[in-house]
């Protein structure tokens, strides 16, 4: 019985429909990341302040890299251009995780001293899993076939 469901679920139709939701889903984070830092610059200086050591708190900084931020995401959730795409998209995604690891290793303050005043580090766990969801993009981009680079030939 598994083995019948897990043949459907494995079949190629499925599989591009996975791909295309991990892509899509995932690129639009990245434009709402970048859209964040353009609309709310306060709560993104907050944000830098907090878990950046305030490297990237000055407004027009945050507004360059929103809108790169925001370009990148729309260009993964069109699937345009996704080998280099895929790679900044990880780049960030890591960054973004390595400036919480300590959320990651220990989610809920259990056995490591505190690193931030963030009363809900285990909302960070998740930067993991998007880290290794750009991971598993590149990993499977030549397999991918409803990217429009892919369509159109690119």
């Amino acid at each position: 019985m598994l083995d019948g469901l897990y043949a459907r679920l494995n079949a190629d139709p499925v599989r591009q429909l996975s791909l295309t939701l991990l892509r899509v889903t995932t690129g639009f984070l990245m434009v709402w990341w970048g859209l964040n830092k353009i609309v709310s610059t306060g709560l993104s200086q907050t944000i830098s302040d907090t878990f950046y050591g305030g490297a990237f708190s000055q407004a027009w900084l945050l507004i360059g890299f929103g809108g790169l931020q925001t370009a990148l995401g729309a260009l993964v959730v069109l699937g345009l251009l996704r080998r280099v795409a895929y790679l900044a998209q990880f780049a960030v995604n890591a960054f973004t995780a390595a400036a919480v690891w300590y959320a990651i290793l220990d989610p809920f303050k259990w056995y490591l001293p505190p690193q931030t005043e963030f009363p809900f580090t285990q909302l960070f766990y998740p930067s993991a899993i998007i880290a290794a969801a750009s991971l598993l993009l590149i990993a499977f981009h030549d397999q991918e076939r409803w990217a429009l680079d892919r369509r159109i030939g690119g």
